[in-house]
């Protein structure tokens, strides 16, 4: 079974327990939401094309976390001209997990959901420490190699003059 779902004015094809990522929303990680503009519904056999939505089809998704996307690079030139002109930007995305897609009628119980946790971070987690390596005694017992005395070069003398 998927769906067509318009989110944040871009249309996504979604099944149920798939990650998502969509463009910012303004909902709290660990929320759930239900997206109610449905365009299309397929289970397989029958296909139901909404005009323009589907009535009484939802979407159940939960906020998974919120972050940037990959940094977009935007180059303008004008040959001949000498103009030229790099921009970048990273956009805001929202992870969404979509953990049903409910029918008319039907409801969701969230506590009964299968959506990954959102990963923890440990503050106070052990950092490898490398110990210090002992030089061998072997090692010190030898001499140091004395450099080789240069020897000057000979000097150049210029031819007599008669």
């Amino acid at each position: 079974m998927y769906a067509i779902v318009n989110i944040a004015g871009q249309q996504y094809k979604v099944e149920q327990a798939q990650k998502l990522k969509v463009h910012r929303l303004e909902a709290e990680e660990g929320k759930h939401l239900e997206l109610d503009n449905v365009l299309l519904v397929s289970d397989g056999k029958t296909v139901s094309v909404g005009t323009p939505t589907v009535e009484g089809v939802r979407i159940a998704a939960k906020v998974l976390s919120h972050g940037k996307g990959d940094k977009v690079l935007v180059f303008k030139k004008k040959r001949r001209k000498g103009y030229q002109k790099l921009n970048g930007h990273r956009q805001y995305l929202t992870e969404l997990w979509i953990e049903a897609i409910l029918g008319k009628g039907e409801k969701f119980d969230a506590s009964k959901s299968s959506a990954p946790k959102p990963k923890a971070v440990v503050a106070d987690a052990p950092k490898k420490v490398k110990k210090a390596v002992e030089p061998k005694a072997a090692a010190e017992a030898k001499p140091a190699k004395k450099a080789a005395a240069k020897k000057a070069p000979a000097k150049k003398t210029a031819p007599k003059k008669k």
